[in-house]
């Protein structure tokens, strides 16, 4: 832990980028017990209001002799405090939940691309030349060629109900491209580590080809996976924001994305509505701020040419 503490003190980077993480995290959570859930859809309050507190609740705060009544007459007072949509949702509400829902995708992703790429990667570049690593290679290049992007529109839209689409769902569909890139970068890794000495001697202490793999190459590669993981979230935020963007997706949900498609349905810019706007983007950028800053921070650590002495 003390080195740990130390490595955020010389890399200044990785210690925001998990500082505004848990800061987002501990906000869709915790933030939980200061909404109801119903606030966060369609015709919940009045809309149109600009970011306030509902003073005539929050008077009667004190009035309640009970916790749990103190606690719901709070949320009635907090719910316009970001303000509210033209569909008289509140915009507190829609970001607690879908920043959450919007990580959760994310996380969904970039654990199923970085799953698969990692078991591909290994095994085809331990295995390089053989018909499976021939097979994986080919079909890699023509998954990297192919706009991934475009992929995922197609995937989506031609879904039976794409206004049904779970998060679970939307993570699975980010994730059908995600596997590509990680598949190739990790083979890399391999191929370049299987001729080094410690896995000759593997060799000749008669291990097998999985038992190398897992025992000797993967534990050197661990830093290099972490540092990927933020990448894949990353990939995987972007990705259902995207489509989200666009409208594809459920949206009765309130995901970050969907929100941003639906303050340009109404025209939010053109109205003036800014404190609409500047609540979803707000968060878009600081979720992706903080897992590049994450990214960046730990490069040190999967890159030994950048690492530095304390």
């Amino acid at each position: 832990m003390r080195g740990f503490l130390a490595y955020m003190r010389r890399n200044p980077s990785l210690g925001w980028g998990i500082g505004i993480l848990a800061v987002l995290l501990l906000f869709s959570t915790a933030g939980r017990a200061f909404i109801n859930r119903d606030d966060a859809y369609a015709l919940a309050t009045t809309p149109d209001l600009r970011p306030q507190i509902d003073q005539e609740a929050l008077a009667k705060v004190g009035e309640m002799t009970t916790l749990k009544d103190k606690l719901a007459q709070l949320r009635i007072a907090l719910r316009p405090l970001f303000g509210t949509d033209s569909q008289g949702k509140s915009l507190l509400a829609s970001m607690v939940l879908g920043t959450g829902m919007t990580l959760e995708i994310g996380a969904i992703a970039g654990a199923l691309g970085l799953g698969i790429g990692t078991l591909l990667g290994f095994v085809s570049g331990y295995y390089a030349g053989t018909v499976f690593d021939n097979i994986v290679t080919s079909i890699v290049d023509v998954v990297l060629t192919m706009p991934s992007f475009l992929i995922l529109i197609l995937i989506a839209s031609s879904l039976a109900d794409p206004n049904e689409m779970t998060v679970t769902a939307m993570g699975l569909i980010v994730s059908v491209t995600a596997w590509a890139f990680p598949t190739r970068a990790i083979r890399s890794q391999v191929l370049s580590m299987r001729e080094r000495p410690f896995v000759m001697m593997a060799k000749l202490s008669a291990m097998s080809g999985p038992e190398i793999i897992l025992k000797e190459l993967m534990p050197n590669l661990l830093p290099y996976l972490v540092m990927s993981a933020a990448n894949s979230v990353y990939s995987g935020v972007m990705g259902s924001l995207g489509l989200q963007g666009l409208g594809i997706g459920d949206r009765r949900q309130p995901y970050l994305g969907m929100i941003i498609w639906w303050l340009n349905y109404y025209s939010a810019f053109l109205r003036g509505m800014w404190w609409w706007i500047l609540a979803p983007v707000g968060v878009i950028v600081l979720l992706l701020t903080s897992l590049i800053l994450v990214s960046f921070g730990l490069d040190e650590v999967a890159n030994p040419r950048t690492r530095r002495t304390v």
